[in-house]
């Protein structure tokens, strides 16, 4: 009998040991073992998650290492000071537009403001692009000036007159915009129906739902300013969670109890539109990911497409240019009865084939605008990894009492210049905040952009190059074929437009470098 007890025991200890050595649940911390997700253990959350499709327009742009410059032809005769200085440099995975914002697209976005804000005349005019850009002295355009931006005949055109800064404002509204269009149709806010009161049936609301004061903003969404839960709004796990004065509810949720508004921890929410990095649209230009076998780049490229020259090789487009561009001086569209490039301006933002990428017109029709600040020695000093310059770091600026963010008159946040490289104190941080409102100016200077460079005087009397001369690429319809390498570099003024600049923009990709991993070699879980 004795004998049997100590078996069993034994067999119970192994049993116990195997038990011990399998990893811990995905639900449960490996390190306290709380579980994940229980209202009983203080219900902190911890989402799973997989990266979803790309935005509306996005194409997944996988990074990698490349020679920065490497494409730049010597032309004799020409300047090539506008090329990059030929540097190794690695670019993080990314996505960008498959396609330039077109006149629609914008079209779109003075809507929003004219219906959002039909008061405010000077927001409405300040984001109209320049339509004046297509007049020159003794040039007859005139008619583009009406017509461009606003004929449905160039309705899939490039938007052009756009400074970088309205660009740049054109993403943080697209932020907003797909944001909460993905939060509303999933049923975490209410819908647009509920809030315009064309809700109908069980989608209906059960009491009325006021619509918003102000647009939604993202930043103070997340920072739970907005309370706004629809049907399948997150439930929230604190034990002390009570239901919000203004919570709406809605017959057909559910699950009863408190409701939160969707973290940034859950994995929902989009990351911010932007425009690309000048590094980053030069490598989604170059497209060598359809050139590349085993990390070996089989054929480099001076242009998007293969080859050395500028026309089709394929049998059934053979000899057709494929791009738009100024052929010659005078050449802006060929011989009629036998068109080259099509164009006598601008052309449709898909008329030319995609590179390997699936990005389109990333050489001519538009040059395009990146969000580097231009200095003609930029990437002898970069970092080589996402490589940048024109780093302004800002905070949002919060009442300190209650941490919530303080807004302008279009609800979004308003931001303040950090003070500091590093996290500080939070009496620090507060004495900073207070020494730049009253000097104006934060001590801290992110980026030193050259030797005794300081904003109000850079280089002395020697050029025009300042902080607010930007880099645009890409050749257009009014450039000759060198300009379409995607190493050439040219600046204006960022509050500058022209008729050959337009823009495309870019959501930087959280996660795993790899996009695609199906048929390539992987460690297990467990490291082998």
């Amino acid at each position: 009998m004795k004998k049997t007890y100590l078996y069993s025991f034994a067999f119970l200890l192994v049993i116990s040991g195997l038990t011990s050595c399998k990893p811990p649940k995905d639900n449960v911390s490996n390190k306290t073992g709380y579980a994940y997700n229980d209202k009983s253990n203080g219900g902190f959350e911890v989402a799973k998650y997989r990266r979803g499709p790309a935005g509306t327009g996005l194409v997944e742009i996988e990074g990698g290492q490349f020679i920065m410059g490497g494409s730049a032809v010597d032309i004799p005769g020409q300047d090539m000071s506008n090329l990059n200085y030929k540097r190794e440099v690695t670019v993080s995975s990314f996505y960008m537009d498959e396609t330039e914002v077109s006149n629609t697209n914008w079209l779109e976005y003075l809507n929003w403001i004219k219906r959002s804000y039909p008061a405010d005349a000077q927001y409405y005019y300040e984001e109209l692009p320049d339509t004046l850009v297509w007049r020159r002295p003794l040039s007859f355009n005139e008619p583009y000036v009406n017509n461009y931006l606003r004929h449905p005949a160039y309705q899939n055109y490039p938007v052009v007159g756009v400074s970088a800064l309205q660009a740049e404002r054109y993403c943080e509204w697209r932020t907003d915009m797909v944001n909460e269009k993905l939060l509303r149709d999933a049923g975490y806010m209410n819908s647009f129906a509920a809030i315009n009161g064309t809700a109908r049936g069980r989608n209906a609301p059960a009491t009325p739902i006021a619509k918003p004061a102000t647009p939604f903003n993202t930043e103070v969404y997340l920072n739970g300013q907005i309370d706004d839960k629809g049907p399948k709004a997150k439930q929230d796990l604190n034990p002390a969670a009570t239901p919000g004065a203004t919570t709406t509810a809605t017959t057909n949720r559910r699950n009863a109890g408190p409701t939160r508004n969707v973290r940034l921890e859950d994995g929902v929410i989009l990351q911010p539109f932007r425009l690309p990095t000048e590094a980053e649209w030069e490598y989604a230009a170059l497209g060598l990911i359809g050139n590349t076998q085993y990390e070996n780049v089989n054929e480099k490229k001076i242009y998007p497409w293969n080859g050395l020259g500028i026309t089709s090789a394929k049998k059934s487009t053979r000899g057709m240019i494929l791009a738009n561009f100024k052929r010659a001086k005078g050449d802006y569209m060929g011989v009629g009865g036998s068109l080259n490039d099509k164009a006598a301006f601008t052309s449709e933002v898909k008329h030319y084939p995609a590179n390997d990428f699936g990005l389109y017109d990333m050489a001519g029709n538009v040059n395009e605008w990146v969000s580097d600040v231009y200095r003609a020695a930029t990437y002898e000093q970069a970092d080589a990894l996402n490589p940048y310059r024109g780093n302004q770091y800002q905070n949002k600026d919060r009442d300190p009492a209650n941490a919530k963010l303080k807004m302008d008159k279009f609800g979004k946040p308003q931001m303040v210049t950090a003070n500091s490289a590093k996290k500080q104190t939070w009496e620090e941080l507060q004495a900073g905040k207070a020494a730049a409102v009253a000097t104006g100016s934060a001590p801290f200077t992110a980026d030193q952009r050259g030797f005794r460079d300081p904003q109000s005087n850079l280089y002395g009397v020697t050029t025009l190059v300042n902080d607010k001369s930007r880099v645009y690429k890409g050749g257009s319809w009014d450039d000759q074929a060198q300009w379409l390498n995607p190493a050439t570099r040219r600046h204006i003024q960022e509050d500058d437009s022209t008729a050959d600049i337009g823009f495309r923009c870019a959501m930087t990709m959280l996660g795993k470098a790899e996009i695609r991993s199906a048929g390539k070699p992987q460690f297990n879980k467990s490291g082998r």
